[in-house]
């Protein structure tokens, strides 16, 4: 083993620390909104169709997103990861103590909705650059024989994140009774998001430039047209992108975000038991995320990243079966759920990173993994409500296996990646 190796093996733990911290904070803000939106939606919005409003606000910030990732993508590309990160956080931050203390529809009518539709907005931009800006940054500090590790520091930071805000949702709602939730409760977690939002541009502060971005800064400035690049040149890389990303975006808010709401307001479940198995699950999906990313080096990512989209084909719809009232069945459907989705989450970032080379990695992450991910999670919430008013609540739940066999067969088509260069 020679000397450089040995170093590699020594993580730092702090740069990859101050790196997911922020995305931390992204994915913490991001999250809440819809754990805790059956509380907040007629603070907002008049009527019966308020849940609807609401979620539909959350599918239009989606679209956005795709936005963001072209923008902020390219921006990261031109002017450093670490400079549209400390962006990105700011946008987040700022959105989430908005949305905190922003007046209701009772006090200000209409202009409570258009405010929050724009503070949601600009959170779309700013996590559509985020999550292209975070894996890029990641992947290129890790040695190749050690990137599915350094890439695991991602989604142990987002579990860490979705952890918080489902304890939060857990105390909130075992402290707090429905009304004091409705009146006041839901603002709180908006409000920590800020504060938190603050602690991660300060960490963030301290991260360096990637060596990959310092050389190949002056080729990046020179594309034109870089968008249309992505698609002239690399045109399987994109399709395989959105292949993947779709059945990860489908999982992720089924999951973290849609079955929440799904579960108390169709099944009945109590919403502490709901809370209380998320964050058990999620729990589980952090301490995962590190094995997962060491077992990708070791072995291919391919082979994981098949074993996952079979089994969340051939499992999902049983799975659904399970959303009832009863802690027990609740854990069930979110620890297989979430332990299988750790396939997929550890080894993101490198996966995503190893499709494109650094000139265009930013803006070609950012603009067709958002691009799925609004297509498929903005819409998340309202496919299942809908699918539920209809009377036909496992249509959903189908509607994800079919993206899993799709994803399945896209994942076929991908090369082995484990400890080759990034180019």
């Amino acid at each position: 083993m020679s000397q450089d190796e040995a170093v590699a093996h020594e993580l730092p733990v702090r740069t990859l620390v101050a790196a997911s911290i922020g995305n931390a904070i992204e994915w913490y803000d991001w999250t809440i909104y819809t754990a805790f939106s059956v509380y907040f939606a007629s603070a907002f919005f008049p009527g019966e169709w308020a849940l609807i409003n609401t979620l539909a606000t959350f599918a239009l910030a989606f679209f956005f997103r795709p936005l963001g990732g072209w923008m902020l993508g390219r921006f990261a590309d031109l002017r450093g990861r670490k400079t549209a990160m400390l962006v990105t956080i700011s946008l987040m931050a700022g959105g989430s103590l908005i949305i905190g203390i922003l007046p209701s529809f009772e006090s200000i009518g209409w202009l409570a909705s258009i405010l929050l539709i724009l503070a949601r907005i600009g959170q779309g931009l700013s996590l559509g650059g985020e999550v292209s800006n975070a894996s890029a940054y990641l992947a290129e500090i890790a040695p190749p024989s050690r990137r599915g590790r350094y890439s695991s520091f991602f989604y142990i930071s987002t579990g860490a994140a979705l952890l918080i805000a489902s304890l939060l949702g857990f105390l909130l709602t075992s402290a707090l009774s429905e009304d004091q939730l409705t009146s006041y409760g839901w603002r709180i977690p908006f409000i920590v998001g800020g504060v938190l939002g603050l602690v991660g541009m300060w960490l963030r502060r301290t991260l360096t430039e990637t060596e990959q971005y310092e050389e190949n800064k002056t080729k990046a400035k020179a594309l034109k047209n870089p968008l249309m690049l992505t698609l002239r040149e690399h045109p399987k890389a994109v399709g395989q992108l959105i292949g993947f990303s779709m059945l990860s975006t489908l999982c992720y808010y089924t999951f973290f975000s849609a079955l929440t709401p799904f579960a108390v307001k169709n099944r009945d479940a109590d919403a502490t038991d709901v809370f209380l198995a998320l964050s058990i699950a999620t729990a589980l999906f952090i301490a995962l995320q590190y094995p997962m990313g060491a077992v990708s080096d070791r072995y291919g990512r391919k082979p994981q990243l098949l074993v996952w989209s079979a089994a969340i084909a051939i499992l999902i719809v049983p799975l659904s079966s399970l959303v009832r009232p009863g802690l027990g069945s609740l854990l069930v459907v979110f620890c297989v759920g979430v332990g299988l989705y750790t396939a997929m989450t550890s080894i993101a970032p490198a996966i995503m990173s190893e499709l494109f080379p650094t000139e265009l990695r930013g803006l070609g992450i950012g603009a067709w993994y958002n691009l799925t991910v609004a297509v498929f999670g903005g819409t998340a919430p309202l496919v299942i409500q809908a699918f539920a008013e209809f009377g036909i609540a496992t249509g959903f739940f189908w509607y994800i296996a079919v993206g899993a066999a799709i994803a399945f067969f896209v994942i076929r088509t991908l090369p082995e990646t484990r400890a080759t260069e990034l180019r």
